[in-house]
């Protein structure tokens, strides 16, 4: 399945684990203040809001320097030249790749979605419709958007804490996996109907 190219994955490997402070601090502060303004004002204020924001610097720093230019009798001309002539324009191929990536990972899931549905693997379906029980409880708790925060969150600390205290983590996370694993064999060992199909 195709992924995403190795250069962004090291890009977004040094943001979540925060190898440059300034550009982390800034991705997760901006994605952390739109998840919470998301949270207080809709999305089409929002992004009024953001609009209105930019568009004050710009115009601000177009008539400092439209000033600064008459001022110094200076024949400069537009501030944001450079941008306005530059190609923004999204190369084709680029959109094509990254549909192609997308509809491999939707054929993936509606592939898996059609085998726990069907019950091709009775305990495999077992789980998700557990699991779905649980998502019930999460859902009556938290909105999306909480979950998208503490994700958010989540994404940028759990990293650099498993960074930072990998043994110990390891050690814990290897007794809970020997435990689920003793569990499960012995309920799969008890129940009749719910053995494993050979692998």
């Amino acid at each position: 399945m195709a992924c995403l190219p190795s250069s962004w994955k090291e890009k977004v490997v040094d943001l979540v684990y925060w190898r440059d402070i300034k550009k982390s601090g800034a991705v997760f502060g901006a994605s952390l203040f739109l998840l919470l303004s998301l949270s207080v004002f809709s999305i089409v204020s929002v992004l009024a809001y953001i609009a209105l924001a930019l568009l004050s610097v710009s115009i601000s720093f177009r008539i400092y320097r439209g000033v600064l230019q008459a001022i110094q009798k200076s024949d400069e001309g537009h501030p944001f030249r450079s941008i306005l002539e530059s190609n923004l324009a999204v190369p084709e191929d680029l959109v094509q790749k990254y549909c192609n990536v997308a509809l491999n990972h939707v054929n993936c899931t509606v592939k898996e979605l059609r085998r726990l549905f069907l019950v091709e693997d009775l305990v495999d379906s077992l789980k998700f419709a557990v699991l779905m029980w649980v998502f019930t409880y999460i859902g009556a708790l938290f909105n999306g958007l909480t979950l998208l925060i503490l994700a958010l969150i989540s994404l940028f600390s759990i990293p650099v804490i498993y960074e930072r205290h990998q043994t110990q983590v390891d050690h814990y996370l290897a007794l809970i996996n020997k435990n689920v694993k003793s569990t499960s064999d012995l309920i799969l060992s008890k129940v009749p109907g719910l053995k494993r199909k050979a692998e």
